[in-house]
């Protein structure tokens, strides 16, 4: 008798907190776009001002939705919905996910950290979010460090016990992306591991995607 095959793991970008020339990062964007199988873009700009997000937003969701590529908005609903985003990420300390959810609408994408915490996971897909993301599960510097590090069998124990898709933050690189995926990440989200890519982003999203695909070998193997 066969074994089910495992859910596949794909990539969920994120782009850098800050961005100094961009039609230079939309062309980088469009070369690791059309370098292998990318799920999602978070447009994530930190402390910075909302015209400048509106900004960014109008050159880089254009190339990304036209490569199928959905575009999600990080911490705010309002922009999201304004801007025609596909969909919002909201942290715990950001609008509730029933919030984002009444301001992006029913058929949009709403995503929420849990951090290191199938509790809060399991809170937030009773209100209704369409995935869930834990981590870090690596050490990053791209997000302000914080007390959750979860194991990668939280990956495992939410795949084997729950429909609600989860991300796997923090960290992910070519190097240690099959971890994840192998343990049952269905996205991997990543920032600096693309971006800063010795080689360049596009030869970043192709070893990525060559690492995920090991990674789902292995867990395949072992179902």
């Amino acid at each position: 008798m066969t074994s089910a095959a495992p859910p596949a793991c794909r990539l969920y970008l994120i782009t850098p907190p800050g961005i100094d020339d961009l039609v230079a990062f939309g062309r980088d964007l469009a070369h690791a776009l059309d370098a292998g199988d990318v799920a999602a873009l978070q447009i994530r700009l930190k402390g910075v001002d909302d015209a400048i997000i509106a900004a960014a937003t109008d050159v880089l969701a254009p190339i990304a939705q036209a490569r199928g590529v959905a575009v999600i908005m990080n911490d705010r609903p309002d922009l999201a919905a304004r801007l025609g985003c596909d969909g919002v990420h909201v942290g715990q300390s950001d609008a509730s996910c029933a919030e984002a959810r009444r301001i992006v609408g029913a058929q949009a994408t709403v995503g929420v950290t849990c951090h290191d915490s199938r509790h809060l996971a399991m809170e937030a897909a009773e209100a209704g979010a369409d995935y869930v993301a834990f981590g870090a599960f690596f050490p990053t510097t791209t997000k302000e460090i914080t007390a959750a590090r979860p194991d990668l069998e939280i990956l495992k124990v939410w795949q084997e016990t729950m429909q609600i898709p989860c991300v796997a933050i923090g960290g992910i690189t070519a190097d240690n992306v099959h971890l994840v995926a192998e343990a049952g990440a269905d996205f991997a989200a990543v920032c600096a591991g693309v971006w800063a890519y010795p080689q360049g982003p596009a030869e970043a999203v192709q070893a990525l995607n060559a690492a995920i695909a090991r990674g789902l070998a292995a867990r395949a193997a072992t179902v």
